[in-house]
């Protein structure tokens, strides 16, 4: 039963880093990193890996992917804007 948990977080791993590359949307790449690196923290906490499983969810999941989502935000808010005086 455990083998196919793993798989299957394997298997969002997997998926959400391809996406996360071939995204031609910064947006959805951002939330698909933010998706592998949650699951990949659920990994390492099924192989009883606390500390890395914490860190990899506290920074990885949490603190880049805001940072990143929030740059994001930005920037297209910012091309939005018109030069014109």
């Amino acid at each position: 039963m455990m083998t196919l948990a793993y798989v299957a977080l394997a298997a969002v791993v997997l998926v959400s880093a391809i996406t996360a590359v071939l995204s031609r949307n910064l947006l959805w790449a951002a939330v698909a990193l933010g998706v592998g690196s949650a699951a990949l923290a659920a990994l390492f906490l099924m192989l009883n890996a606390p500390y890395a499983g914490g860190f990899e969810l506290s920074v990885g999941a949490g603190l880049v992917s805001v940072l990143f989502i929030v740059a994001i935000s930005l920037t297209e808010s910012m091309r939005g804007q018109s030069r014109e005086p």
